[in-house]
């Protein structure tokens, strides 16, 4: 296992030799091996969680990736491998940042990423700070991608050598500085049965723990009642009304709905209906049939470039429009001025929703990425 341990870490050349390492620990079993094999490979290891659940959710999950249970997961993961951990209070910006963006966009009739807005807005800066406050110069994160840099001094993004598992999309935000400092070993592990072959030998409880796929902060029943106890003036109610005009009852809240969904609409006869587009100024839900949801291009904003300073002129590239999508060629292309970029697929795509991440690949390189905006011509 030292052996294993050492030539996952030696492939990064700042891990070539002994140094601090601050690991953020989620309480799963991708963090609590990734802090396993740095302290086999003889670097010292401090974990850290950030403690983000708010503290009246505890009607909600008890598995999530910032759980209640999940502290005490890492804290117990981190004492099996004889590693200090630190456990530290960010409710409240969690709140700000993450919640509070997460209705707000709902209240727009757009469907956010929590995820993704806690990695650019929490995550990474409050960790990549306290590494510097413990002595530590660099951050470990479990996450599945791969981290390089080039002779042309940029800092690179690529996929995870398991493609299932790759994670790269919700890291399209990290800034130049953030990927200099930041190493994530398991982006060069064969597959997450690996992850956990390689966590039951080393006798860590969390080797047969779920992975964890929902929001963290959202109970059973959904976002829709959280919206309605945490923020009732998001749910206004308005008018379904069909692609071809007609209106086909009412709804109680855009906020229940988003492009693509089938449930909560009006009976009719006929093909089922789909959400096809969310008018947050009018509260209407347009409805149509599967195929009025398809479309080619849509404008993504809150840019961030990963593999150059900017986008400059139209450039080949393969996109994907949610996590579990897969990426699909067209082209992008600067408008306003760089302060956004249209994306042109060369075949239609189905269900481009706005507030969802956008992001852009060459091969198995990240470009960049941002949030959807708005979507057609």
């Amino acid at each position: 296992m030292l052996t294993e341990a050492a030539d996952l870490c030696g492939r990064d050349p700042r891990l070539a030799s002994r140094t601090t390492v601050v690991v953020a620990m989620s309480g799963g079993v991708d963090s609590a091996v990734t802090a396993a094999l740095l302290a086999r490979a003889g670097h010292d290891v401090i974990g850290v969680t950030l403690q983000v659940w708010p503290e009246d959710a505890s009607g909600g999950r008890s598995v999530g990736c910032c759980s209640l249970s999940a502290v005490e997961d890492a804290r117990r993961a981190a004492n099996r491998i004889g590693v200090p951990h630190y456990v530290l209070n960010f409710r409240e910006r969690f709140g700000r940042s993450v919640i509070d963006h997460f209705v707000s966009e709902y209240s727009r009739g757009r469907t956010p990423n929590p995820c993704v807005e806690c990695n650019r807005s929490v995550k990474f800066d409050e960790l990549l700070r306290q590494a510097g406050v413990l002595g530590a110069g660099l951050l470990a994160t479990g996450h599945y991608a791969r981290i390089g840099h080039d002779a042309d001094g940029r800092w690179r993004l690529r996929c995870a050598l398991d493609g299932g598992k790759d994670q790269s999309y919700v890291l399209y935000m990290l800034t130049q500085e953030q990927l200099a400092r930041t190493v994530m070993p398991l982006g060069d592990v064969a597959s997450k049965r690996e992850t956990r072959r390689i966590a039951e030998e080393l006798g860590l409880a969390v080797a047969d723990k779920p992975d964890s796929q929902e929001v963290c902060f959202v109970s059973r029943e959904g976002y829709g009642p959280f919206l309605a106890q945490h923020a009732p003036g998001t749910l206004r109610p308005g008018r379904v009304v069909h692609v071809d005009g007609r209106d086909l009852g009412g709804h109680e809240g855009i906020a229940f709905y988003t492009v693509g969904q089938r449930r909560r609409l009006p009976a009719t006869k006929g093909p089922p209906l789909y959400v096809v587009r969310i008018d947050p100024e009018t509260d209407t839900v347009v409805v149509g049939a599967d195929g009025d949801l398809y479309e080619r291009e849509f404008v993504a904003a809150n840019l961030n470039w990963i593999a150059a300073p900017a986008l400059v002129g139209q450039l080949a590239v393969r996109t994907r429009i949610r996590y579990n999508a897969p990426a699909s060629p067209g082209l992008i292309e600067p408008v306003r001025e760089g302060a956004a970029a249209r994306c042109r697929f060369r075949e239609p795509q189905r269900a481009i929703t706005p507030g969802q991440a956008a992001v852009f690949y060459q091969d198995d390189e990240v470009l960049g990425g941002g949030t959807i905006e708005s979507v057609g011509p």
